[in-house]
This record gives C-alpha cells, sequence and structure tokens, in this order.
C-alpha cells in the first residue's frame, strides 16, 4: 500500500478550544479525546490532532482543507458570521477577499494559535 497521510500534530494554546473551533468552523463531527489530544477527523481519514503547548512556543502552520463549492458557502458563511478576519493570499496582502485560483475558490484566515487556515474548491494547477 503507498503511504498515505494519517494523521497530524497541531501545537494549540487550548487544545479544546482549538479543536473545538476547526469543527465548528469546517463543519466536522465534534473533537475526541484520545491519550494527551483532542482529535478532529478530516472527511478522507486524515485525523488533527490538537495537543496543548503550554511550555512550548507554538509555531504557526498552514492547513489546507479541498471542499465542495456548497461546503465553501457553508464554511466562509461561518467565518463571516464570526466576523473573522480573511484573505485571498497567504501573505495576507488581499484582506476580505477570496481568490478564485484554478476556476474555483479560495480563501485564508487564522485559528486562535495564529495557524493559517485555508478552504479550496480546486487542488492547486488542476486548471479551470
Amino acid at each position: 500500500m503507498p503511504a498515505q497521510l494519517n494523521h497530524t500534530i497541531v501545537h494549540a494554546k487550548d487544545k479544546v478550544a482549538s479543536a473545538n473551533f476547526l469543527s465548528e468552523i469546517l463543519g466536522l463531527p465534534k473533537p475526541k479525546p484520545f491519550g494527551p489530544f483532542m482529535v478532529v477527523d478530516a472527511a478522507n481519514g486524515v485525523s488533527l490532532d490538537f495537543i496543548s503547548a503550554e511550555d512550548h512556543e507554538i509555531i504557526v502552520e498552514h492547513y489546507a482543507f479541498l471542499v465542495s463549492e456548497s461546503e465553501f458557502d457553508e464554511i466562509f458563511g461561518r467565518i463571516t458570521e464570526r466576523k473573522l478576519d480573511y484573505w485571498a493570499d497567504p501573505a495576507r496582502r488581499t484582506k476580505s477577499q477570496i481568490n478564485h485560483h484554478d476556476g474555483g475558490r479560495g480563501v485564508y484566515w487564522l485559528d486562535p494559535n495564529g495557524h493559517m487556515l485555508e478552504i479550496i474548491t480546486r487542488p492547486y494547477g488542476s486548471g479551470g
């Protein structure tokens, strides 16, 4: 079997709040505890395992999620309902805009720890 990504660890100031934030924004099932982690399961079987990093500096990471057009509308609605800042680009130069790369839509926003989150409706390089 070829290698598949199974999970990644996400460092957070508050693992419960951070895991809840992600699952609520993306419309995923509620996080579940596993050992020292709060686990958010994505639809493709990959999980994001949040751990509290009280004694460590949080290194900001980027997490991108491929979603359908209707899911984009739902998630983007939750972003704007919460009055979260969002950008069309990861450098945060185009505030309050979305992008249309490859004929789809994409947007970036920050989680409570400063991690850059992104949703896209088409994989980069897929054309369109």
